[in-house]
């Protein structure tokens, strides 16, 4: 099982970015699906997180800005993110609580690998 982070880039102030984050490998489910970044020098943190039945929430620093939405019948998730600033630059990375398939379990904590987000001033 493959959780893959992308759509990331250079953009700059003010800009968008659509993320995607894909599971692959198989007939695999993730249940909730977290949108989570690390700046340089800093620790990773939650940006927003996704059920799989659609609730989401969002670090308070973030609401409005950023938004979480996913697609079950594509196994993907994505984070809609507007009016970029520099200090949103980061590598952001999708993270599945629990993957199963077929009803069994078979992941958890599992992290993607991350995708870069750079904002230029």
């Amino acid at each position: 099982v493959q959780l893959q982070a992308s759509g990331g880039g250079l953009v700059q102030t003010g800009g968008s970015l659509r993320l995607s984050c894909t599971i692959s490998g198989g007939s695999f489910t993730a249940n909730t699906v977290s949108w989570y970044r690390q700046a340089l020098g800093k620790q990773r943190e939650l940006v927003a997180s996704i059920t799989t039945g659609g609730a989401a929430t969002y670090t308070d620093a973030l609401k409005g800005r950023f938004t979480i939405s996913r697609d079950n019948a594509k196994n993907a998730v994505y984070l809609q993110m507007t009016s970029l600033q520099p200090e949103d630059t980061a590598v952001y990375y999708c993270f599945a609580d629990t993957i199963v398939r077929g009803g069994h379990l078979v992941a958890i904590d599992y992290w993607g690998q991350g995708t870069q987000v750079t904002v230029s001033s």
